[in-house]
């Protein structure tokens, strides 16, 4: 799964430590989604997407071998 969380928090000028405080998880949470090490949760990824007020789609993608 590929995310545009780095870009948005850029578009937004948050830390990953400010978006794991809004969102209620640890900064390494957010470090781990942005290296596509961790997939969020579906209630995470809402979270996240109505944060910026984007869709969850338009901040996270499918691979084609997800």
């Amino acid at each position: 799964m590929r995310n545009r969380l780095k870009i948005e928090r850029a578009i937004m000028n948050i830390t990953q430590q400010e978006l794991a405080d809004k969102v209620g998880v640890s900064r390494q949470t957010i470090n781990s989604i942005e290296s596509n090490r961790y997939i969020p949760s579906t209630t995470l990824a809402i979270k996240i997407s109505n944060l910026f007020k984007k869709t969850v789609n338009e901040i996270f993608e499918l691979e084609e071998d997800d």
